[in-house]
């Protein structure tokens, strides 16, 4: 799992952007903004605002989470930023019942799949390092 590892190298820490997990969350986070522009203007202000929201919580998280110095302060960020992205898959779900969404669908859903996957693996690093003291 390259530059997942939260390696700390001496008093170097890794930068949230060198994570894939990050890059990964990021690119989701952009392809739902470009979705969900194109959906109805009613849902401006309801699920286009809520769909984005949860997709930057997802990013945000990682990197804020990348910075704490205990891996119990980690976890704590992680654990958010999986809520943030279940919370997407649900959005996602609504979306394709309601209509809103059909092409690239798919694709969204392996991009948000991946994202959760690569974040579910950092967090499991982070649990076995808090277990380890």
């Amino acid at each position: 799992m390259t530059g997942d590892s939260s390696t700390r190298r001496g008093s170097q820490t890794q930068r949230f952007e060198d994570l894939e997990v990050w890059r990964k969350a990021h690119a989701l986070a952009l392809a739902i903004y470009r979705a969900t522009a194109a959906f109805p203007s009613e849902e401006r202000f309801g699920l286009v605002s809520q769909m984005r929201r949860a997709a930057v919580s997802v990013a945000a998280n990682i990197a804020e989470g990348a910075k704490k110095r205990t891996a119990r302060d980690q976890l704590n960020f992680y654990n958010t930023a999986q809520g943030s992205l279940e919370e997407l898959r649900y959005y996602l779900i609504l979306t394709r019942d309601l209509g809103y969404l059909s092409a690239g669908l798919g694709a969204l859903n392996s991009e948000l799949d991946e994202v959760g996957k690569l974040l579910y693996r950092l967090a499991e690093s982070r649990r076995r390092v808090n277990c380890q003291r």
